[in-house]
């Protein structure tokens, strides 16, 4: 609408002067989030009287995937050059350290107005800033420290927010806060696993599992589509009622049922699918089970293929579910389905949980923008996760500056108390990878900044130091594969016969290696893992990685 009314302005000098003069005082507010369409349309109206006035915070523009240019507010200057410009630098929300160690974040920023925050309220504590060695020890410190916060201190839960940079990022505290009865509350999103891809690869787990949760099969009979029609399956259910069976054993039963005809052609393939996969339930484990299913059905195919924000931001999710049955594999003596169907159970209770006032917010940083906190945490603060990797390996300096603002952006939503958190190894889609602690955090002065400062500033890991810290830590993990050779040793059947084959390598240890993704790196270490090989890659710009040869399709250069 506004693209149009640009063009009807730019051809009709009538139309624009009857605007002009019916709006000859313009304010514009959040100026550094506009679009281009918007910045002409404002330029337009605004070129007969010049009475114009935006406010703005070129440090606080964090919405380029949705179109705004920071150009709009940094070049204001230069399109009206009789500007004059006010710095309202006063700062009336936290203490002057959290704002020190915002200004010292943005400061690295080349395209900005130079500017620093202030404030009249007290120095403040320091930040307080902690490294674990997993993601779980994270979860496990922050909802303990809000606990103690809540019960020592005499605070609320909903002064409490924990802050992130994806959405997926929420379930390692969402069920450490079920098992914890901590009330929280997702804000701009969903729980986990009340995420619509999330239920969807969980049905089909109950499925696969014992068929015996109708809701579940019906929900992913026509994910993805089939072609199955409602009136098809409607008589499938009536001929489940007739016969005392499940909705799934009825489907099994379709050449039966004389009432569909031809569609039971269409219900064939799905019934075959779910049994091939039961007889890989064994052998397979949780996780790759999973894998297979996402890669059989074309579910993260169908997403990659919308190029949207809101599919990536699904394809993160289910990557975190894959993390998910690979920690359940690893802290399981004897993994099985159907455990980890009881376990997700219990940590996805949502409906149990009290509603109310009181409770802790979770959120991205994208929503967090314009709130304010008592307490605030920042989450997931490694060189991968925050700045992203797609960030770091960026030839776009604009990308960089982009992250940096939105950290800047989630530092300043704290009032009294700020935590920084990171994790030195967090699960991705299944596979362990060793993290730097963010740049971002390193741009902090060391003087701000209390808790285990200093271990922000240890050396990097050698290709060598990394492989044997690898080794240290797997030695005290189950490993993922089952090792039952006998399934190992042989297909399923000719539905899997692509996928079962063990997989050959043509590189080995000290090799170099290219990753479509994580770009040029060298192997510190193979294991052998059953049907796969786990690779330890020691990549020149995103640091140690674990990854499993087959997803990772490594290439030696």
């Amino acid at each position: 609408m506004i693209v149009k009314t640009v063009e009807l302005f730019q051809n009709d000098a009538e139309v624009l002067d009857y605007y002009q003069e019916r709006f000859r005082y313009i304010m514009v507010d959040e100026y550094q989030d506009t679009n281009t369409a918007q910045f002409h349309l404002i330029k337009l109206l605004a070129e007969k009287y010049r009475n114009l006035c935006v406010v703005g915070d070129d440090d606080q523009s964090i919405y380029k995937f949705r179109g705004a240019n920071i150009k709009n507010i940094l070049n204001f200057e230069e399109i009206y050059p009789d500007a004059r410009v006010i710095k309202l630098e006063q700062n009336y929300r936290s203490t002057q350290n959290i704002l020190n160690a915002a200004n010292s974040v943005i400061a690295n920023n080349v395209g900005r107005k130079a500017k620093a925050l202030w404030t009249d309220h007290p120095e403040g504590e320091k930040i307080n800033f902690q490294q674990f060695e997993t993601a779980y020890e994270e979860a496990d410190y922050i909802a303990a420290d809000i606990r103690k916060k809540v019960s020592e201190n005499g605070g609320h839960y909903g002064g409490c927010a924990i802050l992130y940079r994806t959405n997926a990022q929420s379930r390692l505290f969402e069920e450490k806060f079920v098992v914890s009865n901590i009330p929280y509350k997702i804000v701009g999103g969903i729980n986990f696993y009340a995420r619509k891809e999330i239920k969807d690869l969980l049905a089909y787990l109950k499925t696969i599992d014992n068929g015996r949760d109708d809701l579940a099969v019906r929900r992913i009979i026509n994910v993805p589509k089939r072609g199955i029609g409602a009136t098809t399956l409607g008589r499938v259910q009536t001929y489940a009622e007739e016969q005392g069976l499940s909705f799934y054993q009825a489907l099994r039963a379709a050449d039966e049922i004389s009432t569909i005809g031809k569609a039971g052609m269409k219900i064939r393939p799905f019934v075959n699918f779910i049994q091939t996969m039961r007889s890989k339930v064994e052998y397979l484990g949780v996780s790759k089970l999973l894998q297979e299913i996402i890669e059989e059905t074309g579910y993260v195919a169908e997403l990659e293929a919308e190029s949207s924000d809101e599919a990536q931001a699904r394809i993160e999710n289910i990557d975190e579910l894959i993390s998910k049955a690979v920690a359940y594999e690893e802290s399981e003596e004897s993994p099985t389905l159907s455990g980890f169907l009881e376990m997700v159970a219990l940590v996805a209770d949502i409906d149990n949980l009290q509603e109310g006032s009181d409770y802790v917010v979770l959120m991205t940083l994208h929503s967090a923008k314009g709130l304010e906190f008592p307490n605030v945490y920042l989450a997931g603060m490694e060189d991968g996760m925050f700045p992203s990797y797609i960030t770091i390996i960026s030839d776009d300096p604009s990308e960089i500056e982009e992250e940096r603002r939105l950290c800047y952006v989630g530092i300043t939503r704290a009032m009294t108390d700020l935590t920084i958190t990171c994790a030195k190894q967090r699960m991705i889609r299944g596979e362990t990878q060793y993290n730097k602690v963010s740049r971002f955090v390193k741009e902090i002065p060391e003087t701000l900044l209390g808790g285990m400062a200093r271990s922000r500033q240890k050396p990097k890991e050698t290709s060598e130091s990394a492989g044997q810290s690898f080794r240290q830590a797997s030695s005290k993990v189950k490993p993922i594969f089952s090792t039952r050779n006998s399934y190992q040793s042989r297909q399923a059947n000719s539905f899997a016969s692509s996928s079962t084959d063990k997989i050959t390598l043509e590189y080995g240890s000290g090799d170099r290696v290219k990753h479509m993704k994580f770009g040029e790196g060298t192997v510190v270490q193979i294991v052998e893992g059953g049907r796969d090989y786990e690779v330890t890659v020691a990549f020149d710009r995103v640091g140690t990685k674990k990854m499993f040869a087959s997803f990772a399709k490594l290439k030696k250069v």
